[in-house]
């Protein structure tokens, strides 16, 4: 293997990619369980997405992908999908 894509993989385990970000987003809508499962089910599938936690007492997904595979519009579409209102959260 050549010697620069084995160090480009080795930091990309290590460190993780440089185009990974974080974002929270509100959710309007949820009501139980099995909506927070519905909404994290959906936004995993969706490519670049590495993480996705969605609690349902603050109503807020996190989710934790690749922005150079999936812009924030999508993740929002991802939830509109399954019948909720997604808004990101502004820090």
């Amino acid at each position: 293997m050549d010697k620069k894509i084995l160090a480009t993989l080795l930091c990309t385990i290590m460190y993780g990619s440089a185009s990974e970000k974080t974002v929270s987003i509100d959710i309007e809508g949820m009501t139980c369980p099995l909506c927070t499962m519905t909404i994290k089910k959906n936004l995993k599938k969706q490519p670049g997405v590495q993480k996705a936690k969605v609690r349902l007492n603050t109503h807020t997904a996190t989710v934790t992908y690749e922005t150079d595979q999936i812009e924030t519009s999508r993740l929002l579409k991802a939830i509109e999908a399954v019948g909720y209102k997604g808004k990101i959260k502004e820090k």
